[in-house]
């Protein structure tokens, strides 16, 4: 999408920006019917010694956003990180299938909990707003040939955990408590929209 002007306020005009190369996180925000563009924060993800899940997930939402909203000082720039932790451990994208099997067998019969943090950022007019949605997945008991039949099917390497709810990941689960499904894909919706209506970014209504 291309980005064009939007209101911020009474008078500042601003594109809308998503600081994120995700495909998830921009087909969600596509939902929205926003114009907005996509650029790469391009910023240092290492982890801090003893950070909280929940802490990496809104240091990185806002680091993101910061390093945009930098760069492009008169835009509105929505930053977005998540985290998966199983206990203090954290659960990256596993990147293959070995390491996606390693996890689903270390999260069968045992809770989940995915950090969606999200931050609205933009310099000019003073904007800054955070947030932090916390989802919990509760898996079932799988077998080994359940995983293996799974990662097969839908080979989910690029997400954190290992599984994709909104496909064939759902049926690994016993129940998801959430206030938002969207956070679990990636962008808690219900959350970014009330915050971009507040900068006066969406319309109260969003066309037909």
């Amino acid at each position: 999408m291309t980005a064009t002007p939007i209101a911020v306020g009474p008078t500042v005009q601003a594109p809308l920006i998503l600081a994120s190369t995700s495909r998830y996180r921009r087909e969600l925000l596509e939902r929205l019917r926003l114009p907005f563009r996509c650029e790469n924060p391009a910023i240092d993800e290492s982890e801090r010694f003893d950070e909280a899940p929940r802490d990496r997930a809104a240091r990185l939402a806002l680091a993101k956003a910061r390093a945009v909203a930098d760069r492009q000082p008169k835009a509105v720039v929505l930053g977005s990180d998540q985290v998966c932790a199983l206990g203090a451990k954290i659960l990256r994208k596993p990147g293959n299938a070995a390491t996606n099997r390693e996890q689903l067998r270390a999260l069968s019969a045992n809770t989940a909990t995915f950090f969606t943090g999200v931050a609205v950022v933009s310099l000019q007019p003073g904007l800054w707003k955070q947030h932090v949605d916390e989802t919990r997945c509760i898996f079932r008991s799988l077998t080994d040939d359940e995983i293996e039949a799974y990662v097969d099917a839908e080979q989910a390497f690029d997400c954190a955990g290992g599984f994709k709810f909104e496909g064939l990941g759902i049926t690994l689960l016993e129940r998801i408590e959430t206030a938002d499904p969207t956070a679990l894909i990636g962008l808690p919706l219900i959350w970014t929209a009330s915050a971009l209506r507040a900068c006066a970014v969406m319309p109260l209504s969003s066309p037909r």
